[in-house]
């Protein structure tokens, strides 16, 4: 089959179409038929070998996710059969014609999505629902403020927020993006090349702060983080884009009686993923299947041109996911 390689670390170009052996479903697994797969932060890190997978994933195969059909089953699965469309987390192998994926950690894909559109939604949807409902308890009423809002996972983030009723600010650094957001129930965009997005948030909310951060940047926004955060908040980091080393002020933790955590997709367990794939499940996909939330796709590249996706994706100019057509 032919799948997207690795051929040794390095830029976008080391990536090259390539002839490699089919994998084998085992007795819990199935065979899927990949129509479409899309790119996460992850990838570009381990193409320039900075983030290696379980040791039991192949490392010169990208993808996290997928959406494709079921080409065969093991034999111990019987919620799924051939002919099925199913998504759904990956530990790898992604770029590539044909994959293997645990039957816990597929869905059906609800039948208004098409395959390029089902592609977009494990990681962002499943990253965002975990962070501001497992560790953040977001509430009805409550205030969320999301980083990078044109973002896979920021574009989640708020469309969840909106769903669960809860009144988000969201951070970018343009108007278009910030528009884009508001289209799908951002209340309040902040530019951060021209405003302080902590001054913002104390103005607007009369000094009470957010209940809620979701952060993809790290350590540059921690003082801002620390100090938009309301009497017993709570932020999330998933990912540290902007760096990870930051000074803190553990007495405005103390003060506030704060809780910070840190979270990340890909190095849980497969049970992990079971679960969370079993939330995604249970609360996201009846919001896609009746439209109340949808995946947002910036550009959609054939899986040949995965090269360029990954030039674009470095570009930052995406609002959305950047999907791999495999056909």
């Amino acid at each position: 089959m032919r799948a997207i390689v690795i051929t040794k670390p390095g830029g976008p170009e080391v990536l090259q179409v390539r002839e490699i052996e089919e994998p084998a479903p085992g007795p819990d697994d199935l065979l899927v038929q990949v129509k479409a797969t899309a790119l996460n932060r992850a990838d570009l890190l381990q193409r320039l070998g900075r983030y290696a997978p379980a040791p039991d994933v192949r490392a010169d195969v990208l993808g996290l996710e997928m959406a494709g059909v079921v080409a065969a089953t093991g034999t111990r699965v019987t919620e799924f059969k051939a002919g099925d469309r199913v998504f759904g987390l990956l530990g790898g192998g992604g770029y590539a014609q044909r994959v293997v994926i645990h039957r816990g950690m597929a869905a059906r894909i609800p039948e208004r999505l098409s395959f390029v559109q089902a592609a977009a939604v494990p990681e962002v949807f499943i990253t965002a629902h975990d962070a501001l409902f497992n560790w953040c308890n977001l509430q009805m009423g409550d205030r969320v403020l999301v980083h990078a809002v044109g973002s896979g996972v920021g574009t989640a983030a708020v469309q969840l927020a909106r769903c669960a009723g809860a009144f988000s600010f969201g951070t970018a650094g343009s108007a278009e993006k910030l528009a884009k957001a508001k289209a799908l129930g951002l209340n309040v965009g902040i530019n951060y090349r021209d405003e302080n997005f902590a001054e913002v948030v104390q103005r607007e909310t009369g000094g009470q702060g957010v209940q809620a951060i979701l952060d993809v940047v790290g350590a540059p926004y921690w003082e801002g983080n620390i100090a938009s955060l309301g009497v017993r908040g709570h932020m999330v980091l998933v990912g540290t884009m902007g760096g990870g080393a930051a000074n803190v002020n553990l007495g405005a933790l103390m003060g506030k009686r704060l809780s910070v955590h840190g979270t990340v997709l890909r190095a849980r367990s497969v049970e992990e993923k079971i679960a969370l794939v079993g939330q995604m499940k249970r609360h996201v996909i009846p919001l896609l299947e009746r439209g109340d939330a949808a995946p947002v796709l910036d550009r959609v590249f054939p899986l040949e041109q995965a090269a360029e996706a990954h030039r674009y994706m470095e570009s930052n100019a995406n609002f959305g996911k950047i999907v791999l057509e495999v056909g």
